[in-house]
């Protein structure tokens, strides 16, 4: 089997070169990686592009539904997509995009105010107004949704062993029972479009705490929509995730299921750092197992008019 190149500096300027034309500058904009240290796939380019490089022929077959998904939602969506000014292939099978910079920051760097609240709820929205037809059309799988059960009990060994490295209080994952996760599974029926990564990395905020677009569609699918409003935990944390989900008319079941989902995987990624088997900043994943544990009221939960989801809240 072939090695795939390594993008460098050198690489990305000859491309660059190639696609804009910057006046009398014959170098070209300036490139450096987007992050540090690692192979690197992705690029700043001057101060208004980003480039993006498959690294491989799996992830470029990802970025082109990518470029045709983002066509299709764009319509449907109050906060904005990533725009290619150029895409190609900068390697043999090796796809990249140029894409436009959105103004904004990190979600990570960013608090997101109550009417970025509304914003997520409106992408929400929109991500359940897109046909699931037509996004699975164009390629997009359909997943599965997992299992809450199984989730529950890896994490309660997980717990332990951050309970050992003084990290977390395993007694807290005690206020999800077996009874309940079975009671949040994922009805039948539910799927939707799913970005299925809305961490605050993808999620570009304004200073006034607007929530102005969404980056990397290249992990959607048609499947369960509490696996965004889990994202949304990890990014803004639980109280705000859920405010967002009942605005978009989520009930009361994909709203505990998406915080318990979150809560769980917080408490696994951990775990699987400490174990050396995450690469994650340790500080990212300490911050996001704290926002995915805020306390929310959840008797306000069980009073959503949703008859069929009532009892999930009870049971929490």
């Amino acid at each position: 089997m072939t090695q795939a190149p390594t993008p460098t500096a050198d690489t990305v300027r000859r491309l660059v070169r190639s696609l804009i034309k910057d006046g009398a500058d014959t170098a070209g904009p300036d490139v450096r990686p987007v992050t540090r240290g690692g192979e690197h796939s992705t690029w700043w380019v001057g101060t208004r592009h980003v480039l993006r490089l498959a690294p491989d022929r799996e992830a470029a077959a990802r970025q082109r539904r990518e470029l045709r998904l983002r066509d299709l939602i764009r319509p449907h969506l109050p906060v904005a997509v990533p725009t290619s000014v150029a895409h190609g292939e900068w390697a043999p099978g090796l796809t990249y995009t140029l894409d436009t910079k959105m103004p904004g920051g990190s979600g990570e760097d960013h608090d997101v105010s109550a009417v970025g609240e509304a914003d997520l709820a409106g992408l929400l929205t929109g991500l359940r107004e897109v046909p699931a037809r037509q996004a699975e059309s164009l390629g997009l799988p359909r997943t599965a949704p997992r299992s809450l059960e199984a989730l529950r009990r890896a994490a309660g060994h997980a717990a332990e062993r951050l309970a050992r490295a003084d990290e977390f209080d395993p007694a807290r994952l005690q206020q999800l029972t077996s009874p309940a996760a079975v009671q949040l599974a994922a009805q039948p029926g539910t799927a939707v479009l799913v970005h299925h990564g809305l961490t605050g990395e993808h999620l570009v905020v304004s200073a006034d705490g607007r929530v102005r677009g969404v980056l990397d569609w290249t992990g959607a699918a048609v499947g369960d929509p509490a696996e965004d409003i889990a994202g949304l935990a990890l990014a803004v944390g639980s109280p705000a995730a859920v405010r967002a989900a009942t605005l978009a008319g989520y009930g009361a079941r994909p709203c505990l299921r998406g915080l318990w989902l979150a809560r769980c995987d917080t408490v696994l990624r951990l775990a699987e750092h400490l174990d050396g088997r995450d690469p994650g900043p340790l500080p990212l994943l300490r911050t996001r197992l704290r926002r995915a544990w805020e306390a929310i009221l959840l008797e306000r939960v069980t009073e959503l008019r949703d008859e069929e989801t009532s009892d999930a809240g009870d049971a929490l």
